[in-house]
């Protein structure tokens, strides 16, 4: 898996910052976590992680279990809503995006396994 690509996809097609990508492809990947988890793998501060977590959520990606932990939400299901929302937002038409329909494809496998260990 090329994640360097899938965080690149992300960017361009749902317009993540790139921090943002970073934090949904962490959790997405490694399963759930709470900020100060997200803060040292990713070498940001607590505040930076708890913010971006938290912005994830208004855009569709994450779930809060508690008030200390953020899971993403299925990959497949994730990517569309995300780029269902940024066309709301924008006001595009909303149509199938092969791009984003494949981050939640190539996604699938390291979510689940993630899950399952």
């Amino acid at each position: 898996m090329e994640i360097s690509r899938i965080e690149k996809d992300l960017i361009s097609e749902i317009k993540l910052d790139p921090l943002q990508a970073k934090v949904f492809l962490l959790v997405t990947c490694y399963g759930k976590m709470s900020p100060l988890m997200i803060a040292e793998k990713l070498k940001i501060s607590t505040d930076d992680a708890l913010n971006t977590a938290k912005t994830l959520m208004k855009l569709g990606a994450f779930i809060d279990i508690s008030e200390t932990e953020f899971e993403a939400m299925h990959p497949r299901f994730t990517a569309v809503n995300m780029y269902r929302k940024l066309c709301a937002r924008e006001n595009i038409e909303f149509k199938r995006n092969k791009i984003v329909d494949n981050i939640g494809v190539i996604l699938e496998k390291s979510y689940d396994d993630a899950r399952t260990k």
